[in-house]
């Protein structure tokens, strides 16, 4: 039996247990680079992209 598992899941995955362990290496780096490239292809991507720009609308009005 084939488990396929995405590659978004697994980078968010991954880079979350490094952010719990305060592991910031390279490593980390190139791990929150491949979760940050492979999410913006997702359908995820404009949702995420709308609500930063709502967030940065709304600092000046804080």
């Amino acid at each position: 039996m084939a488990l396929t598992l995405s590659l978004v899941a697994l980078f968010g995955l991954v880079l979350f247990f490094l952010l719990r362990s305060h592991s910031l290496s390279f490593g980390a780096a190139f791990i929150a680079a491949g979760f940050g490239f492979f999410l913006a292809s997702t359908g995820a991507a404009e949702p995420i992209n709308q609500l930063t720009t709502a967030l940065i609308d709304a600092i000046p009005d804080l």
